[in-house]
């Protein structure tokens, strides 16, 4: 006797947004383009972080005598410091808006250093990093609950303008330097706005590997563009002239002791 279409077993297809083969296939890229987007706002939204100083800089920079490049040795010492005096300097400023949160790219070198200095001085800070063959995730410095991994450079280069207050360049490769200049670029163009103090920091470094002044001589930039940028060579040298900027531009009024 011939069963008739109702005692066929009901299938059960995945709901698409449960689909995993759609979410991965390049039909989907869109979705995946603004889950960069969203899930980072909810987070960021969620403990209240609108202000950072983020830091690039050479994911190949070592503490001392740990086999790293010897002349990136004292930038990962000189990095965690600066952090821990930033966070130190922002978590005393009791102010009920601004929160400077130390950010950076979350892997290692310059930007474990970074999020290092930060910890020390018991700071949140966020470490925004990217899948790569060659690295090993996030550094364990990083607030857990402010660590994220990025498929897109371009989303992940958007999180670090958009909140950014502020940003220090150690010495570091194409990766820095793609950074770095996306950021004068936006500057100097007036894309980004809102005003932020930018930190060269090594002199040596920064006036070896590119002549500025050049630049100028050559027509391609302005000489008020030498302005947006300042070069320092020690913590204490960036720190002041970070904080000074950041009290000047936000308005802040230290906490009373």
């Amino acid at each position: 006797m011939a069963r008739d279409g109702n005692d066929r077993k009901r299938l059960r297809p995945p709901k698409a947004y449960r689909n995993q083969d759609f979410l991965l296939s390049k039909e989907a890229r869109t979705l995946r383009i603004l889950a960069e987007y969203l899930e980072p706002e909810s987070r960021f939204e969620h403990y209240r972080i609108e202000d950072t100083i983020v830091f690039f800089g050479s994911a190949r920079a070592e503490p001392d005598g740990n086999g790293g490049p010897p002349a990136l040795e004292r930038y990962y010492a000189e990095a965690e410091e600066l952090a821990f005096l930033m966070t130190e300097w922002s978590k005393n400023l009791g102010h009920p808006r601004h929160r400077f949160i130390v950010c950076s790219g979350g892997g290692p070198g310059i930007m474990e250093a970074a999020n290092r200095g930060a910890s020390r001085a018991r700071g949140l800070s966020v470490g925004l990093g990217i899948s790569l063959p060659f690295e090993q995730g996030i550094n364990p410095y990083v607030s857990r609950e402010l660590a994220f991994e990025f498929h897109y450079f371009f989303m992940r280069k958007f999180w670090f303008v958009y909140l950014s207050k502020a940003l220090v360049a150690f010495p570091g490769g194409f990766g820095t330097f793609d950074e770095l200049f996306e950021v004068l670029t936006l500057i100097q163009t007036q894309k980004a706005t809102k005003p932020r103090p930018v930190i060269l920091y090594g002199r040596e470094f920064w006036t070896e590997v590119i002549s500025w002044p050049r630049l100028v001589d050559w027509g391609v930039i302005s000489p008020e563009d030498l302005d947006l940028y300042h070069v320092a060579d020690s913590p204490q040298e960036a720190f002041e002239r970070l904080t000074s900027e950041l009290t000047r531009i936000h308005d802040l009024v230290p906490a009373p002791d």
